[in-house]
């Protein structure tokens, strides 16, 4: 007798949820004609009173799973080997040479430099290095304004590159004499400035802007005698005090894009393919674009890549994760749904509309991951009881996440990106006004979206299982012992008398399923024995803290909306979820905190830090402003009164199809 005859098992799923201590009691014994006993467990009758039970997993299905992997092909299985440990390598092979970048190259120190514009003269300052590859970036800060307000103000500090010849090499370089000049020649281009009123100089506070100026006929001369200065002069009428820093060694735009897309294709091919987690693709992929400025003499410090982090979204996010990892303690989310499933007397669309409604009310202060977690069990479980088939429930109930997510700004992501943005909050956007505006396009889609799930499933046959619940599962049984047979070959008396006897025990089984499908048709649905269960099952676990937690729930929410008032608006999102959450944990005084933290989404939040490095980090790769300037040019070889709807459409397609591949954050 085989390996694989003496350890033939059957098998079910759980049918029921019954006790532990349950047994199987009936068996078959069939007596070899060598004398050897092969025992096999069955299944007893599943009649009208039959006691169902939980049978544990068998030995079948790791048997079929080694021959079929005895009939793959062999040089399939080492295909399959080798793609590992070539991803394996070519990750390694990252990691090696970011290391090395990182080791080679030292951090890039910007320095300062304080400087005045006289009135009514042209201010030079001489740059004691030769500038690389004919560029040279340049930064300045004091009395200026924003270039959107430029044409606000009549002042302006004119800036450009000279190229100047000496007679003598220079000895003192931040100094030189008119008398000693030979030649001098403009190689740039004029950057203008716009400055603020003179007596605003010193009262407004301080405006950095950046310019890369293109050296044009510009050689780097092999002697000392030459030097580039910047020339500097405004018409204002008093002196202006700027701060100037430069960087003779600016990153090739036109060779920073190229290593910027090709990163971020990397990333989205790691993403979408599931190479590797989604986290530690996001880590490594921004330690890679962190070893790319290094490469280009750009290297970050510490300190500036921490403030390309946005701790406001991050924040937000942990003190939300920690509020609701209490408040799931209450089992007020499985309960409610229970009270769904009795308002709605366990009717179909009724039910259906209430488990969308309340999945898009958690939405909108729940991201949609925390939703389908804590909605997702319960959900089959309705199902289960109303026979209802839990993939078309479960599809609308993640439409309707994404749906209800959109309309507030904690209840999404991306929108805790979009509403905690500096540019955003300045403009205005609080938590009340994002709501207005996002509550009219959100009700559109949510009608419209309603309707079309109604004529996608307007026959309601099609929301429940094609067969009742209980005849799949005997088919799945029948599948089990069928299986079973087909694994035993014929070339021994003994496996030919298993065979024979797990082929009478699947023929049993067919009949009770005719049985049971007859059975089936007269039954009526039990909907207070059911309501009955989900009520035992699903309680509310902890009325304390259902009270604490919803205080303090409503102690958040109320705050999220009086940000409109500038009394409360300085907290920030961020402050507010937080004083929240830290309210929440004193008065939860248990002493296994640690279990609330660990169920806080650590890998999300890593996820969101290397993201914020990555966006940063393509921006000074001349990514950003590259794709800016294309996404301008489409946009302006319209008509003037066709650039807005082409602006619209062009960021809402590019967005969905992008969002069809990748996770919406990136």
């Amino acid at each position: 007798m085989s390996a694989t005859c003496s350890k033939t098992k059957t098998s079910a799923e759980n049918l029921h949820d019954t006790p532990q201590s349950t047994k199987l009691e009936n068996s078959e014994q069939i007596h070899c004609p060598n004398g050897t006993h092969v025992k096999i467990l069955v299944i007893p009758p599943l009649g009208e009173d039959a006691q169902i039970v939980d049978l544990q997993e068998v030995d079948i299905f790791k048997e079929q799973q080694k021959l079929n992997n005895i009939h793959l092909p062999k040089a399939k299985r080492k295909w399959k080997k080798y793609v590992k440990y070539a991803k394996v390598a070519v990750l390694i092979a990252i990691w090696i040479g970011c290391s090395c970048v990182l080791m080679a190259k030292h951090v890039t120190v910007e320095e300062v430099h304080q400087v005045s514009v006289p009135k009514n003269t042209n201010k030079g300052y001489i740059i004691t290095e030769i500038p690389r590859h004919g560029k040279l970036w340049v930064r300045l800060g004091g009395a200026l304004l924003p270039p959107y307000y430029s044409n606000l103000s009549t002042h302006s500090l004119r800036v450009w590159v000279q190229f100047v010849v000496l007679l003598n090499p220079l000895k003192n370089r931040t100094k030189i004499k008119e008398s000693s000049i030979l030649f001098v020649q403009n190689v740039s281009s004029v950057w203008t400035v716009p400055l603020v009123t003179e007596n605003l100089i010193g009262v407004v506070p301080e405006v950095k802007q950046k310019h890369e100026f293109k050296l044009t006929n510009f050689t780097e001369a092999p002697f000392s005698s030459c030097i580039v200065r910047v020339n500097m002069k405004t018409n204002l009428k008093t002196n202006l005090p700027l701060s100037l820093s430069y960087n003779v060694h600016p990153i090739n735009v036109d060779d920073g894009v190229i290593y910027a897309a090709l990163v971020l294709v990397l990333l989205y091919v790691l993403i979408i393919f599931e190479v590797i987690h989604r986290t530690l693709a996001a880590m490594l992929i921004s330690t890679l674009s962190i070893a790319i400025l290094a490469a280009n003499n750009a290297r970050p410090g510490l300190d500036e890549v921490v403030s390309w982090i946005d701790i406001e979204t991050l924040l937000l996010l942990f003190s939300m994760m920690t509020l609701v990892s209490i408040f799931s303690e209450t089992g007020i989310f499985d309960y409610t749904a229970v009270l769904a499933y009795k308002w709605t007397n366990g009717r179909e669309w009724p039910l259906i509309n209430s488990l969308c409604l309340l999945t898009a009310i958690l939405s909108c202060f729940l991201d949609n991951v925390t939703t389908g977690l804590l909605m997702t069990p319960i959900t089959i479980r309705l199902c289960e009881v109303t026979k209802l088939d839990p993939i078309p429930v479960l599809i609308s109930m993640i439409i309707f996440s994404n749906i209800g997510g959109a309309i507030t700004p904690i209840g999404d992501p991306p929108n805790v990106i979009i509403a905690s943005n500096p540019d955003v909050v300045k403009s205005g956007v609080n938590f009340t006004t994002f709501i207005l505006h996002m509550g009219v396009g959100v009700l559109l889609v949510s009608v419209f979206t309603y309707l079309h799930l109604r004529f996608l499933y307007r026959n309601v046959r099609d929301l429940r299982y094609n067969e009742p619940r209980e005849v799949l599962e005997l088919k799945r049984e029948i599948a089990v012992w069928q299986r079973a047979a087909a694994c035993m070959s014929s070339y021994s008396k003994d496996e030919e008398v298993v065979k024979e006897t797990l082929k009478k025990r699947s023929s049993r089984l067919i009949g009770k399923l005719n049985t049971k499908t007859r059975i089936h048709m007269s039954q009526a649905e039990n909907y207070e024995g059911n309501l009955e269960d989900l009520q035992k099952k699903y309680p509310i676990r902890d009325k304390p803290l259902l009270i604490k937690s919803g205080l303090t729930l409503i102690f958040v929410v109320v705050l999220f909306f009086l940000h409109s008032n500038p009394e409360i608006g300085r907290l920030g999102l961020g402050w507010t979820s937080l004083l929240g959450a830290l309210l929440l944990l004193l008065l939860y005084d248990r002493g296994d905190i640690e279990s609330v933290f660990s169920r806080v989404e650590w890998s999300t939040l890593l996820f969101f830090g290397a993201l914020f490095v990555i966006m940063e980090a393509m921006a000074k790769l001349g990514l950003i402003e590259w794709i800016g300037k294309q996404t301008q040019q489409v946009i302006m070889s319209v008509g003037q009164e066709s650039r807005l709807a082409v602006a619209i459409m062009l960021i809402l397609w590019v967005s969905a199809l992008a969002s069809a591949f990748v996770d919406n954050i990136p």
